[in-house]
């Protein structure tokens, strides 16, 4: 087997061009110190060896910082945090800053690794969507030190930051309280785990709310938790087979909603009315479709983009929260009345309709 060819380096192309390393150096980084006809000479030489510069190295021998804004989420195959992305590159694009992704698998130790290795590539500026149950304060001292470093959806734990979030708490109570105006009394929760997560905690917290200035006693037997979708799935069936199974579901995140209509369509449960908390693709598709709590996932990448330019400009002010609200979009299924007869206060089915995962035909 042949020996692999070694990268080109500073030094060959210094040796191939006639210069010294610190002219290559100055054409590279076009600085005026250097002829047309050397600059050209240099420059072909780099195209003919294909030297590629370690802006890595030429950073930390300056003292200065990567032109890469770090971003952690918990999931790269999440469309939301796939939005989230998009919003902060939309913003950074136009200050000569590249957008550098890793994901968490929601595990703390490994959000720290990442945030880490960001660190110690002289990011320009960190941001994070933290993963559960993480402990932010090892990030004390970067803030200390000005390293901008914004939390996105979730704030930090044991850390004061600059954050951008939603405001879940308002928008979940706004979701359920549609439930009961439109008849419903026995609504499940379908959260995700961990139960201690920040949104999690949030949303279910509004949803307890609504339903005390509804006058409805909460009942623990309809709340249930998921991780997958097909965890969400199941989790529906559970709810909706029970002896008293509820009228409507409040979905608290996407995939919990996309796990539930399958499951209601699987079932054969065409009666029960849904509400979720996160827009996805093609649920303006179902018959009908699916009633929702709009986030608006591009503009939490955007102001935790414009907070980290900020920082990155000197402003040296206090963390700020930025909170952004949800918009409740009727569409169908968050609008069908609970059953009708005697057995409507129990949530057996009776008749109606409800969104099938078969799409409407157009």
């Amino acid at each position: 087997m042949r020996p692999r060819a070694s990268r080109p380096t500073l030094k060959d192309v210094a040796r191939e061009a006639g210069v010294s390393i610190k002219t290559v150096s100055r054409a590279l980084n076009n600085e005026p110190r250097i002829s047309p006809e050397t600059r050209r000479r240099v420059l072909q030489v780099v195209e003919h060896l294909g030297f590629r510069p370690n802006i890595l190295a030429r950073n930390m021998r300056a003292g200065g910082r990567d032109r890469a804004v770090a971003l952690v989420i918990p999931d790269l195959a999440n469309p939301f945090f796939a939005s989230v992305a998009a919003g902060v590159e939309s913003v950074i694009r136009g200050h000569d800053l590249t957008l550098v992704v890793g994901s968490s698998d929601e595990r703390p130790d490994r959000e720290r690794l990442l945030v880490t290795a960001f660190l110690d590539r002289q990011a320009a500026a960190i941001l994070i969507v933290p993963a559960a149950a993480g402990d932010h304060a090892y990030l004390r001292a970067e803030r200390r030190r000005g390293m901008p470093i914004v939390f996105i959806d979730r704030p930090p734990v044991r850390l004061t930051a600059d954050c951008a979030v939603t405001e879940n708490f308002a928008a979940a109570r706004e979701g359920v309280a549609h439930l009961i105006a439109h008849g419903h009394r026995r609504i499940g929760f379908l959260g995700d785990l961990p139960i201690g997560l920040y949104t999690r905690r949030e949303r279910f917290r509004g949803y307890r709310r609504a339903l005390a200035e509804g006058g409805i006693r909460f009942d623990p037997r309809l709340v249930a938790h998921g991780h997958r979708r097909q965890d969400f799935a199941a989790a529906t069936v559970a709810l909706v087979t029970a002896d008293r199974p509820p009228t409507a579901i409040f979905a608290a995140n996407n995939f919990a909603c996309m796990g539930a209509v399958t499951a209601l369509a699987r079932t054969g449960r065409r009666d029960i009315a849904l509400v979720g908390f996160d827009d996805f693709d093609l649920a303006d598709a179902f018959d009908p479709p699916i009633t929702v709590l709009a986030q608006d996932t591009m503009r939490l990448g955007v102001a935790a983009a414009e907070m980290a330019l900020s920082r990155l400009a000197g402003d040296r002010g206090r963390a700020r929260t930025v909170r952004l609200p949800a918009r409740l979009i009727p569409r169908g299924s968050g609008e069908l009345p609970p059953p009708a007869g005697p057995d409507a206060a129990d949530g057996r089915a009776t008749g109606g309709q409800f969104a099938s995962a078969r799409p409407r035909r157009q």
